[in-house]
């Protein structure tokens, strides 16, 4: 009875089966068709019971090993692997079928191989989740096919769970090419050093990538190789991120929301702030501070800020920007620089809380991120058919319009600005932090 609770009919079972009963149909009105339907209902039964017998009698099984990441990378395509090998003593096709996570949405995706006796195959295949939390697999099964007639199951996972952290991805991938002198691959720009940061310190071989401008020609001639002067930073300089939890952040683009975003650029700024010797910090608000950590660029850094930023959520209330000077002014004591992650959809917002903020900009200072609209964007570009889509165009003008109003009140305040589509915040976020770096204005 066990084994009769794996077998599945195919739809092939199912048209074979209605061919025959046509045959039988036919041979009332074709005389001599009788017995070719007998002859090929008798071959069609022997096929079956042939069938049936090589699939369920000895110790034929099919194992599926799961090769799974022990945590996925938020807004990123994950590399995900599944083994899958064969007992049988002859060759099998076999259809897999797994269980996704409810968050995925996935119910169309299912995966077929053909599996010679005693071999396995790999199954590859990635998966971009667009929510930080838990991911719940459930079973994953096997269907194998011999002939075609019949699947037999195979049920060979348990559930397994798999949390998603912010884009941890994303975070090696700069830190790489980073130490690999390869940033300008990604739209990082080589930012010309001036007045403190060009402080001398020592001469060392050329590497590719060097600026020529600091070669050292006479070191160069004495040692018979390329030389160039090194030149030191002004390091362990305190830079926060401040994230807005707020519900103008929950505005979703490509699957994630801004909040997910400033997040993911946070995270990679976070890296690349500790990488120049640098201090990170984190601050995360709404109506009241949900997390403060303090700027240090110690080893268990990074961990702490990613194991934070992975239980954030956006609020449904309007952000206090009161409470956020209040408390900035009394626990950051040095002048730092401030990456605020937030988002001003009109001008009366902005004007709310530009008292605030130009508080805080009187001891820090403090680099605003604004949001395009991208869909908005798209909309004013598109070429209008009907009379309504002229309508549409027009207010989707006016918000641009109100977005670049919203830059310019915060540089006429001497805000820092990053105006930047959500998917390029990352590269833009570190950009701002190695230009202002440069100029020396921390």
């Amino acid at each position: 009875m066990k084994k009769l609770s794996q077998l599945f009919l195919t739809n092939q079972f199912f048209y074979s089966l209605l061919s025959i009963a046509t045959l039988f149909t036919l041979s009332f009105f074709v005389k001599g068709l009788l017995v070719v339907a007998w002859i090929v209902f008798w071959i069609w039964l022997a096929i079956l019971v042939f069938d049936f017998i090589v699939l369920f009698s000895g110790k034929g099984k099919i194992e599926i090993t799961r090769i799974y990441p022990e945590k996925l990378s938020n807004g990123d395509e994950n590399p995900m692997r599944l083994i899958v090998r064969s007992f049988y003593p002859f060759s099998t096709k076999v259809e897999i079928l797994e269980e996704f996570p409810v968050q995925l949405q996935i119910r169309d995706k299912d995966f077929m191989t053909h599996l010679p006796s005693f071999q396995q195959s790999e199954i590859s295949f990635s998966l971009r989740p667009t929510q930080r939390g838990i991911y719940k697999f459930g079973r994953c099964m096997a269907l194998v096919m011999r002939l075609g007639f019949f699947k037999r199951r195979f049920v060979t996972n348990q559930e397994q769970e798999i949390s998603c952290y912010p884009s941890y991805i994303q975070l090696r991938k700069y830190q790489l090419l980073a130490t690999s002198n390869r940033l300008n691959e990604l739209g990082i720009k080589r930012i010309r050093r001036i007045g403190s940061a060009m402080e001398f310190d020592h001469v060392r071989d050329y590497v590719q990538g060097d600026d020529y401008r600091h070669m050292n020609w006479k070191a160069s001639a004495k040692v018979k190789k390329l030389m160039v002067n090194q030149y030191e930073e002004e390091k362990s300089q305190p830079i926060y991120s401040f994230i807005d939890l707020g519900r103008a952040m929950r505005m979703p683009f490509n699957g994630l929301s801004l909040l997910d975003y400033a997040i993911n650029a946070s995270l990679v700024l976070s890296n690349a702030t500790i990488l120049k010797q640098d201090r990170a910090g984190l601050l995360t608000f709404s109506k009241d501070i949900n997390a403060f950590i303090p700027a240090e660029k110690r080893n268990n850094q990074m961990l702490k800020i990613s194991e934070s930023l992975y239980q954030v959520s956006t609020k449904f209330e309007e952000s206090e920007f009161g409470k956020l000077y209040s408390y900035a002014n009394a626990h950051i004591n040095k002048r730092s620089l401030i990456f605020l992650y937030t988002n001003f959809e009109t001008l009366d917002s902005l004007k709310r809380q530009i008292n605030y903020l130009t508080m805080l900009n009187r001891s820090h200072i403090i680099v605003v991120v604004v949001f395009k609209n991208v869909e908005v964007e798209d909309l004013a570009k598109s070429v209008p058919k009907k009379t309504i889509d002229i309508y549409n165009q027009i207010i989707a003008e006016k918000f641009i319009y109100e977005k670049q109003l919203i830059v310019q009140e915060l540089i006429r305040h001497g805000f820092q600005t990053i105006y930047t589509a959500p998917e390029n915040l990352t590269i833009n976020s570190i950009n701002k932090y190695l230009e202002i770096k440069a100029r020396g204005l921390i």
